[in-house]
């Protein structure tokens, strides 16, 4: 089992930004892929960003990569995702996810999810 803790959501106007973050416990950290999702009520959960193990190799979606960087500290078994120049459309539940593979783009990919954190960005 591990336990993935967000924390960092909150409500911001447009424009502004955010840091996200995630404590994960329970397993080796550094075997795992990271990443972050996010959910609007009554959709599917939509992929934002990954993380490989070591921390070199990072993908993001087209509708945030230019504006959103993922990182981890494998040190304190964190992973953050900055978010910059937030718009409307980023509002959700942002979700912190481990895979003991490869990550991948899909929800089905990993393994592990954390409880979530509110995102509200106003227009």
């Amino acid at each position: 089992q591990m336990t993935l803790v967000e924390s960092g959501g909150g409500l911001v106007q447009a424009g502004g930004s955010l840091r996200l973050s995630c404590a994960a416990s329970g397993r080796t950290f550094t075997d795992y892929a990271m990443g972050w999702f996010r959910q609007v009520p009554g959709k599917e959960r939509e992929f934002v960003s990954a993380i490989a193990w070591g921390g070199t190799r990072s993908y993001s979606a087209d509708s945030v990569k230019a504006r959103f960087t993922i990182s981890r500290d494998n040190a304190k078994n964190t992973v953050e995702l900055q978010m910059n120049n937030l718009k409307p459309e980023d509002t959700a539940v942002y979700y912190c996810v481990a895979d003991r593979g490869y990550g991948g783009t899909a929800s089905k990919d990993y393994e592990f999810w954390g409880q979530g954190t509110q995102v509200i960005v106003s227009a």
